[in-house]
């Protein structure tokens, strides 16, 4: 995402001439986006994305266990 957003803010520096950004060539202010399209190809090849959106799960269900136990008075204080 960091790509992406950079990527976004040097194509409008450059559009509207601002800064040293101005004197770069149109493929210069592009490789950010490149490298964005780079890390989502991997991320989804590798299982990285997948990876994160279950740990996200298995966080928000443990959460979730842990906050009925807490309403029905059940849970386990450690010792």
């Amino acid at each position: 995402m960091w790509f992406l957003g950079l990527g976004l803010v040097l194509m409008l520096l450059k559009y509207f001439g601002w800064g040293p950004v101005a004197q770069w060539a149109w493929w210069e202010t592009m490789v950010p986006l490149g490298l964005a399209v780079a890390w989502w190809s991997w991320a989804d090849y590798s299982g990285y994305t997948k990876r994160k959106r279950m740990q996200k799960e298995a966080q928000r269900h443990d959460e979730r266990i842990e906050r009925l136990k807490k309403n029905m008075g059940q849970i386990h204080r450690p010792k």
